[in-house]
């Protein structure tokens, strides 16, 4: 495989996205310290066109609609704001959805009418009010038109949590490890990976404890906000659309490492002892690298099937892996242990390409199958675009399509 172009960012990658196959890239990234957000355009000869430098709150969020128009979260004084920038850098518009003190944009995505957002505690240097005092953390989720008008606001009730895997030690036990008792907790944040999914009718919401890492998903109705369900209390983990109204919700860690498919009223329909970043086909087929945390690995690229049991494929070594892609072969391309991998629909394993001085850089973001065979990867504050004999991205519910392309975990 022939790199093509390595372009370094101004700080760590948080998103990329590209407006169809033939690009350019939307490159979102932390700027010069956590609190700037940078916005960057490189074309398709991998050269910056131009670049814009926002107000952030330490978790850039961006999605890219299907006119080409990339809308950024960012603060303003009289509350969050959507920020709309056009292709050619200069400002489309701004719709400053009503919100609380404390509240934050943790994650939205775009509809076709309009934007869903996921609202959470604000970062904690702008979570203090004018009095002094931490402002309470108020999770819920809304949807709102393009012109901000809210359409409905659910708050999101975490309700008492627990988890076997969670155990401390007090007086209380007599200083012996036990499970600790159910806690509600102090701050609740949006999840880390996959906050906001909507596949039909149906959106999946990931709110966790952020001081522990347990969290739940929450189903709502996309029409009114209505929750038809929610899972159990569990550590967090990646998730991914499944199909029409269904999700693959993950968890890692406290001594979890399973995935669940559940369908459009919430149950789960089956269960798999693997957890990873996963890739659907349009056949329905479930597949892609486990992420399990420890080191040395243990990982394997799996295939998940239909009765919850395993088929394994190569082993994998190291452990941050990006985002992957699939194309239309059935060949699943990602980024790990400073190489760029290639699994075929035979889940046989393929080295495209590799970097002595990758292998120590942990931050991987997304993976994306551009035209031409050109793979764009996201490596820390790089991105590196390179060529090789890949088919084009594949049809299927994630995430590939629309959700990979322009970053917008929506499928209709």
């Amino acid at each position: 495989m022939t790199l093509l172009s390595r372009i370094t960012m101004p700080g760590q990658v948080w998103s990329v996205a590209a407006q169809d196959a033939a690009g350019p890239l939307y490159v979102t990234s932390y700027g010069a310290s956590p609190l700037e957000t940078v916005v960057t355009l490189v074309d398709g000869a991998g050269e910056v066109a131009w670049e814009r430098t926002f107000a952030g709150t330490g978790r850039p969020r961006s999605r890219l609609s299907e006119d080409g128009t990339l809308w950024l979260a960012v603060p303003r004084r009289s509350g969050r704001a959507l920020e709309g920038i056009r292709a050619d850098g200069t400002a489309h518009r701004t719709v400053v959805p009503a919100c609380e003190p404390g509240e934050e944009i943790g994650a939205f995505v775009l509809l076709d009418d309009g934007f869903l957002v996921a609202w959470a505690g604000a970062s904690g240097i702008l979570r203090t009010s004018a009095g002094g005092r931490t402002a309470p953390s108020r999770p819920r989720v809304a949807r709102y038109t393009w012109d901000g008008a809210c359409l409905w606001s659910t708050p999101i009730v975490m309700g008492a949590l627990s988890h076997p895997g969670v155990q401390g030690m007090s007086a209380r036990t007599g200083w012996e490890v036990r499970p600790l008792q159910p806690w509600v907790p102090e701050e609740v944040d949006v999840d880390h990976w996959e906050p906001l999914l909507v596949s039909g009718d149906r959106v999946a919401a990931g709110f966790v404890d952020a001081r522990g890492g347990i969290g739940r998903t929450f189903f709502l109705d996309l029409a009114d906000g209505a929750v038809v369900s929610a899972t159990s209390p569990a550590p967090s983990g990646r998730k991914a659309i499944a199909g029409p109204g269904e999700f693959l919700i993950g968890s890692q860690g406290y001594g979890e490492f399973t995935t669940g498919r559940y369908d459009r009223e919430g149950n789960v329909t089956v269960r798999w002892a693997s957890h990873g970043a996963l890739l659907v086909d349009d056949g329905g087929t479930v597949r892609g690298p486990e992420l399990e945390n420890r080191l040395p690995s243990r990982s394997r690229f799996r295939r998940l099937a239909p009765d919850g049991s395993l088929v394994d494929g190569p082993a994998l070594t190291g452990y941050s892996t990006s985002c992957p892609a699939m194309d239309r072969e059935g060949t699943a391309v990602f980024w790990r242990d400073g190489k760029l991998l290639a699994v075929d629909a035979n889940l046989d394993a393929h080295e495209l390409f590799a970097r002595k001085d990758a292998e120590g850089r942990n931050v991987l973001g997304r993976t994306l199958l551009l035209e031409g065979g050109r793979v764009a990867v996201t490596v820390d504050d790089e991105v590196l675009v390179l060529r090789g004999p890949l088919e084009p991205l594949a049809e299927g519910p994630w995430p590939c399509g629309d959700a990979n392309l322009r970053g917008n975990p929506v499928v209709s």
